[in-house]
């Protein structure tokens, strides 16, 4: 569990890969989403950006730490 206050978006319509223009072609399949991760505070404004190639494995631990860091800021701010 990452005890997180806030959801995360699965976009199984391809809504989102369209919208924050990642989708590209790949092993002959259109509009997959590149492998991308959005920070996206409680208004609606992207705070951060990871986008990574095919086969990079994302640091998960480093986008935990951006939301706890984001949440700490919002609430002393």
């Amino acid at each position: 569990m990452l005890d997180l206050s806030f959801g995360l978006l699965s976009d199984f319509n391809g809504e989102a890969v369209h919208a924050f223009g990642i989708a590209f072609e790949h092993r002959g399949f259109r509009d997959v989403a590149r492998r991308s991760t959005f920070l996206v505070d409680e208004t609606g404004v992207v705070r951060a950006v990871w986008a990574y190639e095919t086969g990079d494995v994302p640091d998960v631990e480093e986008w935990v730490t951006a939301c706890r860091d984001l949440n700490i800021a919002r609430r002393s701010g």
